[in-house]
């Protein structure tokens, strides 16, 4: 019964910048530059105990998570959301070539004009994920702010065209919990040392 499960905690953390995020660009699978993964091990951050710790398979994600010092495990749930053959491409870049499909991009969660990943099944994916953690206690991911976002929409049962309102910055954490009925929104882009000084334990 779910009264006797343990506490069910998210804390998923945003990647640190990388060289396609300052230049607006879709991404490759980058790696983190060398002065950027310095300062995240300059951090000093001491992780939370948690029962299980997940990455995605993007090089940006686990070298987030090597520099953080957690021991994770791959997750394909928490990929990026795949742009198709705009990879690797600016978004200005795109708009000029293609003004309609950024266009519907940005209005339409059911489109993929790209040819990857609509909004709406990175929504989907996310969410089967989420559903998997009832009553696994706490849970650290490493992961992409797309895949935050989408975690977001999906436990607030919000319109899918609020993806695009919400802001995640790198290196952030947000903070989810859910109660054996519905997840609740602790926290949403946070500084990882500001939680690690105020809930560093479930509640």
């Amino acid at each position: 019964m779910t009264q006797n499960l343990p506490p069910t905690r998210l804390s998923l953390i945003s990647h640190a910048a990388t060289a396609a995020q300052r230049r607006a660009a879709f991404p490759l699978d980058e790696p983190l530059e060398s002065v950027d993964y310095a300062k995240v091990m300059e951090l000093g951050w001491h992780s939370p105990q948690a029962q299980q710790i997940f990455c995605g398979p993007e090089l940006r994600a686990r070298q987030t998570a090597q520099a953080l010092g957690l021991q994770q495990e791959i997750s394909h749930a928490l990929r990026d959301c795949d742009y198709g053959r705009w990879v690797g491409q600016n978004l200005d870049e795109v708009q000029a070539s293609e003004p309609e499909g950024v266009l519907k991009w940005l209005t339409d969660p059911e489109v993929a004009p790209h040819e990857g990943e609509s909004v709406a099944k990175l929504i989907e994916r996310v969410g089967t994920w989420l559903d998997q953690l009832e009553g696994t206690g706490h849970t650290i991911a490493v992961t992409h702010p797309a895949v935050i976002r989408a975690a977001i929409v999906y436990i607030l049962d919000a319109p899918l065209q609020m993806f695009w309102r919400i802001d995640i910055a790198p290196l952030s954490l947000t903070d989810l919990r859910f109660n054996g009925r519905s997840w609740t929104l602790r926290c949403s882009s946070c500084t990882l040392l500001g939680i690690n000084e105020s809930t560093a334990q479930i509640e």
